[in-house]
Protein backbone atom coordinates (compact mmCIF):
# COMPACT_ATOMS: atom_id res chain seq x y z
CA UNK A 1 0.00 0.00 0.00
CA UNK A 2 1.44 3.14 -0.62
CA UNK A 3 -0.16 5.61 1.35
CA UNK A 4 -2.31 7.34 -1.17
CA UNK A 5 -6.42 7.70 -0.02
CA UNK A 6 -8.52 5.10 -1.36
CA UNK A 7 -11.87 4.94 -2.98
CA UNK A 8 -13.86 4.20 -0.50
CA UNK A 9 -16.67 1.42 -1.35
CA UNK A 10 -19.62 4.20 -0.44
CA UNK A 11 -18.09 6.09 -3.34
CA UNK A 12 -18.93 3.86 -5.22
CA UNK A 13 -22.00 3.37 -4.84
CA UNK A 14 -22.65 7.08 -4.66
CA UNK A 15 -21.52 7.33 -8.40
CA UNK A 16 -24.43 4.95 -9.76
CA UNK A 17 -26.94 6.76 -8.15
CA UNK A 18 -29.57 8.72 -9.62
CA UNK A 19 -28.77 12.90 -9.64
CA UNK A 20 -31.41 13.61 -6.96
CA UNK A 21 -30.42 10.75 -5.07
CA UNK A 22 -26.81 11.71 -5.23
CA UNK A 23 -26.82 15.07 -4.17
CA UNK A 24 -29.24 13.75 -0.94
CA UNK A 25 -26.43 11.66 -0.45
CA UNK A 26 -23.27 13.91 -0.95
CA UNK A 27 -25.04 16.47 1.62
CA UNK A 28 -25.08 12.81 3.79
CA UNK A 29 -21.09 12.33 3.63
CA UNK A 30 -20.48 16.23 4.28
CA UNK A 31 -22.78 16.45 7.55
CA UNK A 32 -20.36 13.33 7.79
CA UNK A 33 -17.24 14.90 7.26
CA UNK A 34 -15.14 11.56 6.85
CA UNK A 35 -14.73 8.92 4.67
CA UNK A 36 -12.92 6.19 6.53
CA UNK A 37 -10.14 4.28 5.01
CA UNK A 38 -7.70 1.38 5.49
CA UNK A 39 -5.31 2.05 7.91
CA UNK A 40 -1.52 2.64 6.32
CA UNK A 41 1.80 2.92 7.48
CA UNK A 42 2.56 5.65 9.80
CA UNK A 43 5.78 6.75 8.28
CA UNK A 44 7.77 6.82 5.01
CA UNK A 45 10.24 4.34 5.46
CA UNK A 46 12.39 6.63 7.80
CA UNK A 47 12.53 6.40 11.29
CA UNK A 48 12.00 10.05 13.04
CA UNK A 49 10.29 13.11 12.61
CA UNK A 50 11.46 16.49 13.36
CA UNK A 51 11.81 17.20 17.50
CA UNK A 52 10.53 13.27 18.33
CA UNK A 53 11.25 13.15 21.56
CA UNK A 54 11.35 9.52 21.48
CA UNK A 55 14.41 9.89 19.46
CA UNK A 56 17.84 8.43 21.03
CA UNK A 57 19.32 10.86 23.11
CA UNK A 58 23.78 10.84 22.20
CA UNK A 59 25.64 9.25 25.14
CA UNK A 60 27.53 11.58 27.64
CA UNK A 61 31.09 12.48 27.10
CA UNK A 62 32.63 15.06 29.48
CA UNK A 63 35.19 17.04 27.48
CA UNK A 64 38.64 17.71 28.20
CA UNK A 65 39.21 20.71 30.96
CA UNK A 66 40.82 22.89 28.79
CA UNK A 67 40.79 22.70 24.75
CA UNK A 68 42.72 19.80 23.32
CA UNK A 69 42.84 17.89 26.34
CA UNK A 70 41.33 14.03 26.54
CA UNK A 71 37.55 13.37 26.29
CA UNK A 72 36.44 10.94 28.66
CA UNK A 73 35.70 8.19 25.90
CA UNK A 74 39.67 9.03 24.54
CA UNK A 75 42.18 6.51 23.92
CA UNK A 76 45.48 7.92 25.67
CA UNK A 77 48.15 6.72 22.92
CA UNK A 78 50.98 9.73 24.97
CA UNK A 79 50.63 11.17 28.51
CA UNK A 80 53.62 12.59 28.52
CA UNK A 81 55.40 9.87 30.78
CA UNK A 82 55.71 6.47 29.33
CA UNK A 83 55.66 5.01 25.65
CA UNK A 84 53.48 2.08 27.10
CA UNK A 85 51.51 2.37 24.24
CA UNK A 86 54.18 1.80 21.54
CA UNK A 87 56.68 -0.44 20.07
CA UNK A 88 59.15 -1.02 18.07
CA UNK A 89 57.71 -2.14 14.26
CA UNK A 90 59.52 -5.46 15.31
CA UNK A 91 57.33 -5.66 18.47
CA UNK A 92 60.42 -4.84 20.68
CA UNK A 93 60.17 -2.31 23.24
CA UNK A 94 60.02 1.19 21.48
CA UNK A 95 63.34 3.23 22.03
CA UNK A 96 62.38 7.45 21.45
CA UNK A 97 63.16 9.40 24.01
CA UNK A 98 60.64 10.71 26.71
CA UNK A 99 61.39 13.87 28.97
CA UNK A 100 59.48 17.18 29.81
CA UNK A 101 55.99 15.26 28.86
CA UNK A 102 57.02 14.99 25.35
CA UNK A 103 58.09 12.01 23.08
CA UNK A 104 61.44 12.42 20.93
CA UNK A 105 63.14 10.39 18.40
CA UNK A 106 66.29 9.04 18.39
CA UNK A 107 68.92 9.02 15.92
CA UNK A 108 68.81 5.41 14.32
CA UNK A 109 65.84 4.20 16.58
CA UNK A 110 63.34 3.80 13.84
CA UNK A 111 59.28 4.54 13.46
CA UNK A 112 57.01 3.10 16.17
CA UNK A 113 53.67 1.90 16.65
CA UNK A 114 51.07 2.16 18.69
CA UNK A 115 50.13 -1.71 20.28
CA UNK A 116 46.52 -0.83 20.09
CA UNK A 117 44.91 -0.91 16.72
CA UNK A 118 42.33 1.55 15.34
CA UNK A 119 40.11 2.14 12.33
CA UNK A 120 37.55 5.43 12.38
CA UNK A 121 39.15 7.86 14.52
CA UNK A 122 38.71 11.49 16.27
CA UNK A 123 42.36 12.25 16.77
CA UNK A 124 44.87 14.86 18.25
CA UNK A 125 48.21 14.75 18.18
CA UNK A 126 50.53 18.13 19.34
CA UNK A 127 54.04 17.85 17.75
CA UNK A 128 57.20 20.48 17.39
CA UNK A 129 59.85 20.73 14.88
CA UNK A 130 63.52 21.55 15.86
CA UNK A 131 64.68 25.29 16.52
CA UNK A 132 66.78 26.77 15.44
CA UNK A 133 65.67 25.34 11.91
CA UNK A 134 68.01 23.34 9.90
CA UNK A 135 68.08 22.19 6.59
CA UNK A 136 65.70 23.38 3.63
CA UNK A 137 62.61 21.55 2.08
CA UNK A 138 62.04 17.83 3.16
CA UNK A 139 65.16 18.00 5.14
CA UNK A 140 63.87 20.38 7.77
CA UNK A 141 61.80 19.00 10.91
CA UNK A 142 60.21 15.99 8.68
CA UNK A 143 57.82 13.00 10.34
CA UNK A 144 54.56 11.85 9.55
CA UNK A 145 51.87 10.33 11.17
CA UNK A 146 50.54 7.12 9.66
CA UNK A 147 47.03 6.00 10.02
CA UNK A 148 46.63 2.14 10.00
CA UNK A 149 50.53 2.40 9.25
CA UNK A 150 49.31 3.12 5.53
CA UNK A 151 47.97 6.82 5.07
CA UNK A 152 50.22 9.70 6.49
CA UNK A 153 49.79 13.31 7.22
CA UNK A 154 53.21 14.44 7.03
CA UNK A 155 54.97 16.51 9.83
CA UNK A 156 57.60 19.06 8.52
CA UNK A 157 58.79 22.09 9.10
CA UNK A 158 56.80 24.34 6.63
CA UNK A 159 57.53 28.03 8.02
CA UNK A 160 58.71 29.88 5.29
CA UNK A 161 60.25 26.77 3.57
CA UNK A 162 60.24 25.98 0.35
CA UNK A 163 59.13 22.56 -0.76
CA UNK A 164 56.47 20.55 -3.00
CA UNK A 165 53.00 21.39 -2.04
CA UNK A 166 51.86 17.45 -1.18
CA UNK A 167 54.85 17.14 0.80
CA UNK A 168 54.65 20.16 3.42
CA UNK A 169 53.10 20.27 6.60
CA UNK A 170 49.29 18.44 6.89
CA UNK A 171 49.86 18.00 3.57
CA UNK A 172 48.04 13.93 2.90
CA UNK A 173 51.12 12.88 1.81
CA UNK A 174 51.94 12.72 -2.41
CA UNK A 175 47.91 13.26 -3.22
CA UNK A 176 46.50 16.44 -1.22
CA UNK A 177 48.08 19.80 0.11
CA UNK A 178 47.12 21.60 2.50
CA UNK A 179 43.97 24.23 1.92
CA UNK A 180 46.57 26.95 3.46
CA UNK A 181 49.27 26.33 5.18
CA UNK A 182 49.02 27.18 8.76
CA UNK A 183 52.34 26.35 10.32
CA UNK A 184 53.92 28.03 13.24
CA UNK A 185 57.41 29.04 13.52
CA UNK A 186 60.06 26.34 14.00
CA UNK A 187 60.41 25.28 18.60
CA UNK A 188 56.41 26.10 18.83
CA UNK A 189 54.03 23.22 19.36
CA UNK A 190 51.22 22.77 16.63
CA UNK A 191 48.66 20.59 16.33
CA UNK A 192 46.48 18.68 14.51
CA UNK A 193 42.85 17.59 15.19
CA UNK A 194 41.53 14.95 12.53
CA UNK A 195 38.62 13.21 11.90
CA UNK A 196 39.85 9.35 9.55
CA UNK A 197 37.37 7.32 8.25
CA UNK A 198 39.04 3.90 6.83
CA UNK A 199 38.11 2.77 3.78
CA UNK A 200 35.61 -0.08 3.03
CA UNK A 201 36.26 -3.40 1.26
CA UNK A 202 33.69 -5.67 0.38
CA UNK A 203 34.03 -9.55 0.83
CA UNK A 204 35.71 -10.44 -1.91
CA UNK A 205 38.26 -7.42 -1.13
CA UNK A 206 37.23 -5.00 -3.68
CA UNK A 207 37.13 -1.02 -2.56
CA UNK A 208 33.33 0.25 -1.70
CA UNK A 209 34.24 3.82 -0.40
CA UNK A 210 37.92 5.05 -0.02
CA UNK A 211 39.78 6.80 2.93
CA UNK A 212 39.15 10.07 3.82
CA UNK A 213 40.38 13.03 6.23
CA UNK A 214 39.03 15.84 7.81
CA UNK A 215 41.85 17.85 9.44
CA UNK A 216 42.62 21.24 11.60
CA UNK A 217 45.98 22.39 11.71
CA UNK A 218 46.18 24.94 14.88
CA UNK A 219 42.58 25.16 14.74
CA UNK A 220 42.75 25.91 10.88
CA UNK A 221 40.98 23.54 8.32
CA UNK A 222 43.33 22.33 6.07
CA UNK A 223 42.01 18.76 4.79
CA UNK A 224 38.24 19.03 3.80
CA UNK A 225 36.49 15.38 3.89
CA UNK A 226 39.70 14.98 1.89
CA UNK A 227 39.75 11.61 -0.21
CA UNK A 228 42.33 9.44 -0.17
CA UNK A 229 43.47 7.98 -3.59
CA UNK A 230 44.70 4.69 -1.82
CA UNK A 231 48.00 4.07 0.62
CA UNK A 232 50.94 7.15 0.77
CA UNK A 233 53.87 7.27 -0.46
CA UNK A 234 57.36 9.01 -1.79
CA UNK A 235 57.55 9.34 -5.60
CA UNK A 236 54.11 7.09 -5.84
CA UNK A 237 50.71 6.57 -5.56
CA UNK A 238 49.66 2.77 -4.28
CA UNK A 239 46.38 1.18 -5.22
CA UNK A 240 44.12 0.26 -2.53
CA UNK A 241 44.67 -3.35 -1.29
CA UNK A 242 42.21 -4.89 0.96
CA UNK A 243 43.23 -4.61 4.40
CA UNK A 244 42.06 -5.30 8.55
CA UNK A 245 39.41 -2.71 9.52
CA UNK A 246 42.00 -1.60 12.40
CA UNK A 247 45.59 -1.78 12.43
CA UNK A 248 48.11 0.26 14.52
CA UNK A 249 48.93 3.69 14.27
CA UNK A 250 52.77 4.70 12.66
CA UNK A 251 55.03 7.85 13.92
CA UNK A 252 57.74 8.21 11.16
CA UNK A 253 61.40 8.33 12.43
CA UNK A 254 63.09 10.98 9.68
CA UNK A 255 66.49 11.21 11.39
CA UNK A 256 65.07 14.86 12.77
CA UNK A 257 64.55 15.51 16.25
CA UNK A 258 60.69 15.81 16.10
CA UNK A 259 58.60 16.36 19.31
CA UNK A 260 55.42 14.59 19.65
CA UNK A 261 53.08 15.22 23.10
CA UNK A 262 49.17 14.81 23.91
CA UNK A 263 48.33 12.32 21.54
CA UNK A 264 45.06 10.70 22.12
CA UNK A 265 41.97 9.21 19.49
CA UNK A 266 38.28 8.51 20.03
CA UNK A 267 37.29 5.17 18.21
CA UNK A 268 34.36 6.34 16.19
CA UNK A 269 31.28 4.04 15.29
CA UNK A 270 30.31 3.70 11.62
CA UNK A 271 28.67 6.87 9.85
CA UNK A 272 25.12 7.06 11.15
CA UNK A 273 22.96 6.03 7.73
CA UNK A 274 21.93 9.39 6.16
CA UNK A 275 17.63 9.46 6.22
CA UNK A 276 17.32 12.21 4.20
CA UNK A 277 14.17 13.56 5.31
CA UNK A 278 11.88 13.38 8.34
CA UNK A 279 9.16 10.40 8.48
CA UNK A 280 6.04 11.44 7.34
CA UNK A 281 2.55 10.69 8.98
CA UNK A 282 0.08 9.16 6.99
CA UNK A 283 -3.80 9.89 7.07
CA UNK A 284 -6.22 7.51 8.99
CA UNK A 285 -9.26 8.99 7.86
CA UNK A 286 -10.20 11.40 4.96
CA UNK A 287 -11.87 14.60 6.07
CA UNK A 288 -13.62 16.41 3.32
CA UNK A 289 -13.10 20.15 2.45
CA UNK A 290 -16.35 21.25 4.12
CA UNK A 291 -15.44 19.09 7.23
CA UNK A 292 -12.01 20.87 7.69
CA UNK A 293 -13.53 24.14 7.60
CA UNK A 294 -14.43 23.49 11.17
CA UNK A 295 -11.45 24.21 12.08
CA UNK A 296 -10.61 27.12 10.09
CA UNK A 297 -9.27 30.30 12.38
CA UNK A 298 -7.43 31.84 15.08
CA UNK A 299 -6.93 29.94 18.52
CA UNK A 300 -5.02 32.06 21.86
CA UNK A 301 -5.47 34.71 23.23
CA UNK A 302 -6.30 38.15 22.45
CA UNK A 303 -3.15 39.14 22.95
CA UNK A 304 -1.53 35.78 21.18
CA UNK A 305 -3.03 34.30 18.38
CA UNK A 306 -0.66 31.09 18.82
CA UNK A 307 -2.32 29.16 16.13
CA UNK A 308 -4.00 30.05 12.84
CA UNK A 309 -5.51 27.67 11.03
CA UNK A 310 -6.09 27.60 7.44
CA UNK A 311 -7.25 25.31 4.51
CA UNK A 312 -5.29 24.57 0.98
CA UNK A 313 -7.72 22.76 -0.61
CA UNK A 314 -8.34 19.14 1.07
CA UNK A 315 -5.29 19.79 3.37
CA UNK A 316 -5.03 21.54 6.67
CA UNK A 317 -2.29 23.71 8.16
CA UNK A 318 -1.47 25.29 11.30
CA UNK A 319 0.41 28.44 11.40
CA UNK A 320 2.23 27.85 15.39
CA UNK A 321 3.58 30.87 17.56
CA UNK A 322 3.75 33.06 14.91
CA UNK A 323 6.38 31.75 12.66
CA UNK A 324 4.70 32.13 9.43
CA UNK A 325 5.70 28.65 8.08
CA UNK A 326 2.29 26.67 8.30
CA UNK A 327 2.92 22.90 9.31
CA UNK A 328 0.65 20.43 7.87
CA UNK A 329 -1.78 18.65 9.68
CA UNK A 330 -2.59 14.66 9.00
CA UNK A 331 -6.02 13.53 9.83
CA UNK A 332 -6.00 10.19 12.52
CA UNK A 333 -9.40 10.78 13.70
CA UNK A 334 -12.40 13.49 13.16
CA UNK A 335 -10.71 16.01 15.35
CA UNK A 336 -6.99 14.69 16.01
CA UNK A 337 -4.28 15.85 13.39
CA UNK A 338 -0.83 14.32 13.51
CA UNK A 339 1.97 17.42 11.74
CA UNK A 340 3.13 16.00 8.75
CA UNK A 341 7.21 15.59 9.23
CA UNK A 342 7.21 17.63 13.32
CA UNK A 343 6.44 15.20 16.11
CA UNK A 344 3.24 16.27 17.93
CA UNK A 345 -0.28 16.36 17.62
CA UNK A 346 -3.24 18.85 17.59
CA UNK A 347 -6.37 18.02 19.25
CA UNK A 348 -9.62 20.10 18.10
CA UNK A 349 -12.06 19.70 21.24
CA UNK A 350 -15.40 17.18 20.35
CA UNK A 351 -18.09 20.26 20.53
CA UNK A 352 -20.73 19.93 17.80
CA UNK A 353 -20.08 22.24 15.14
CA UNK A 354 -17.17 24.84 15.17
CA UNK A 355 -14.82 23.55 17.81
CA UNK A 356 -14.11 26.03 20.38
CA UNK A 357 -10.76 24.70 21.78
CA UNK A 358 -7.09 23.28 20.19
CA UNK A 359 -4.48 21.84 21.82
CA UNK A 360 -1.30 21.88 20.64
CA UNK A 361 1.66 19.01 21.48
CA UNK A 362 5.25 19.87 19.73
CA UNK A 363 8.82 19.91 20.71
CA UNK A 364 7.82 19.26 24.25
CA UNK A 365 5.34 21.82 24.44
CA UNK A 366 1.89 21.30 25.59
CA UNK A 367 -0.65 24.45 24.81
CA UNK A 368 -4.22 24.60 25.42
CA UNK A 369 -5.86 27.32 23.16
CA UNK A 370 -9.30 28.94 23.25
CA UNK A 371 -10.80 30.02 19.46
CA UNK A 372 -10.79 33.62 18.75
CA UNK A 373 -13.51 35.25 17.41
Amino acid sequence: MNGRSRTHPAACVLARLPGRVLALASVAVVAIGTIPQEASPQDSGRLWKVHDLARPAPRVVTPGRDVGQPPSDAVVLFDGRTLDAWTSQDGSPARWSVRDGYMQTVPGAGPIQSRRAFGDVQAHIEWATPSPAVGAGQDRGNSGIFFMGKYEIQVLDSYQNVTYADGQAAALYGQHPPLVNASRPPGEWQSYDIVFRRPRFNGAGALVSPARMTVFHNGVLVQDNAELWGPTNWLETDPYRSHADALPFTLQDHDHPVRVRNFWVRPLADTPADERGARESRPRVTVTAAALDRFVGAYGTPTDRAAVVTRRGTRLFVDLFGRGAPLELVAQTTTRFDFLRTAGTADFDAAPGRPTRLTVRVAGIERSLERLP
